[in-house]
């Protein structure tokens, strides 16, 4: 049987995906390549600094400046 060679548009590829998941599977070069895996979002740090803020800003709104009582 004749195994098709490669297509080089990325547009063919979407056409036939079950080719592009075959090519990649049997890729060397995937096969080698070092996994890791990052969670770099997993704590929102920024959350807890609007927190904070908020609650600053409504210390500084509730209170009275001087002259007005």
């Amino acid at each position: 049987m004749h195994e098709k060679q490669p297509v080089s548009d990325p547009f063919a590829l979407m056409m036939d995906p079950d080719r592009v998941i075959q090519a990649m599977e049997r890729s060397d070069r995937l096969a080698r390549l070092q996994r890791r895996v990052c969670h770099p979002l997993d704590k929102p740090v920024i959350a807890s600094k609007a927190a904070e803020l908020d609650k600053f800003d409504s210390t500084i709104d509730a209170q009275t400046e001087p002259g007005e009582a």
